[in-house]
């Protein structure tokens, strides 16, 4: 499976998450809530820098990056679609803004900069475990010293099966998504049942570590999806 495949269903179709985030199904106003607060609390230490790894359109953290503006953004995607959205939205952002169109992955793993703040959402699950565990390297070598990696995405129950999660998660989808049309909501459920791989906390954990990044914080828990805090040992506040 390549990154390409894992996001098809949003390169050709990206108002159907939109869809599913205006009516809230993935918590995304409360989520976002908490990352702004995150942004925040950063803005305090003075000016940083944020990729964005898989940022879509981003719709929902543009009005944070608004309130709190780094002093550059970099976002990466792989839908040009929603490249062309994220333009829009973040046009009257005080900052210098990159938007790349590529694989988060390989943007990561290449980029020659140091940034402070690292955020990924709804993302990482794609990736296989050997290349989340090679994301987490990437991000722990261009983190800077004090920086963090702000992940939103969604998390397996300890011990649970991926087959398990997808039964549960699928249900939830078909017993509440009732905005979104039949046809489109199946076609969400076969993406998540043929792209999703979710880690648990404790491998997420373990993956961080060995990268460097020892300290990892819950933030925010709305039933499968999580906002997760991973920094250096050393550093004190968020």
């Amino acid at each position: 499976m390549t990154s390409a495949d894992s996001t098809a269903i949003f390169t050709h179709s990206w108002s159907l998450y939109d869809l599913i985030t205006e009516h809230n199904y993935m918590s995304h106003q409360e989520i976002y809530a908490g990352v702004e607060e995150l942004l925040r609390l950063r803005t305090e230490q003075g000016h940083y820098r944020l990729l964005d790894l898989g940022c879509g359109n981003a719709r929902y953290l543009a009005p944070c990056l608004q309130r709190w503006p780094p002093a550059i953004y970099q976002g990466v995607d792989l839908s040009e679609a929603a490249l062309a959205e994220a333009r829009s939205y973040l046009t009257e952002l005080p900052s210098q803004v990159i938007l790349t169109h590529g694989d988060l992955l390989t943007a990561v793993e290449s980029t020659d900069q140091t940034w402070d703040v690292l955020f990924t959402g709804f993302a990482i699950h794609h990736l296989q475990p050997e290349d989340k565990a090679r994301f987490f390297r990437a991000v722990g070598r261009c983190l800077s010293a004090n920086g963090r990696l702000i992940m939103v995405d969604v998390v397996r129950e300890e011990n649970q099966s991926r087959e398990s999660y997808l039964d549960g998660y699928l249900k939830f989808m078909r017993e509440n998504w009732s905005k979104v049309p039949p046809e489109q909501l199946e076609e969400a459920c076969a993406h998540v049942h043929d792209y999703d791989y979710p880690e648990c906390l404790s491998t997420l954990q373990e993956m961080a570590a060995a990268a460097g990044l020892d300290c990892t914080r819950l933030i925010s828990r709305h039933a499968q999806h999580y906002t997760l805090l991973f920094s250096r040992s050393a550093v004190a506040k968020i």
